[in-house]
């Protein structure tokens, strides 16, 4: 039974790779195996968190690259090396283009730190995002895993988990109670439920 191949995107600390990799060890994740994880950043803690669960790294910085393309060449020239199905973004501060987006359809997930259709798109990323929620005044905010596509936070919806928002919180500790309420908890499940699709799909094919 051949596995889904999946690839995390990391730009800084790790903690939804950590969840990932805690969840592949659980068995929550059963259907695909993290083969690489891919940082924009050589100075990410979530490299050091690949390493140590034994996970092969590469890193492929934006800001050393040409251009857009030389970047994007970079990063699929890896995945190709590891035979990748499954794109997971946990973190992933860099955009990527309509055309790799396109190349992959289907096949990137995101999480996103609110409830979409709200405080999402272009500029809503980080603290930011819980910035804006208690600014309005919202009552429940929550997370989100998505399709990517050519637009921020535009694709598909595959899963959502609702947090209370309480008397007194401030964005940090609102981005600490979605992502250890939520974010860790709809990630891996995602990633499950998708892996699952892409793993029948691939031995249906043998």
């Amino acid at each position: 039974m051949l596995k889904t191949n999946i690839a995390v995107f990391v730009s800084g600390g790790g903690t939804n790779l950590q969840a990932l990799i805690d969840a592949q060890k659980a068995g929550i994740i059963k259907s695909g195996e993290i083969k690489l994880v891919i940082s924009s950043s050589p100075a990410a803690y979530a490299l050091e968190r690949a390493a140590m669960a034994g996970i092969d790294t590469a890193v492929v910085s934006r800001k050393e690259a040409a251009s857009q393309a030389d970047f994007e060449k970079g990063i699929t020239d890896a995945l190709e090396k590891y035979d990748i199905d499954l794109i997971v973004l946990a973190g992933f501060m860099s955009i990527l283009s309509a055309d790799f987006t396109r190349r992959y359809e289907n096949r990137i997930i995101n999480v996103h730190p609110s409830l979409i259709p709200s405080f999402c798109g272009k500029g809503f990323y980080g603290l930011k995002v819980h910035e804006e929620a208690l600014k309005y005044g919202v009552k429940v905010s929550g997370a989100t895993v998505h399709f990517v596509n050519e637009i921020p936070d535009g694709g598909k919806i595959i899963l959502q988990k609702a947090v209370e928002i309480e008397d007194g919180d401030t964005p940090e500790t609102l981005q600490k109670r979605i992502m250890e309420k939520a974010e860790w908890i709809i990630l891996p499940e995602a990633t499950e439920k998708i892996s699952k699709e892409i793993m029948e799909e691939k031995n249906a094919a043998i």
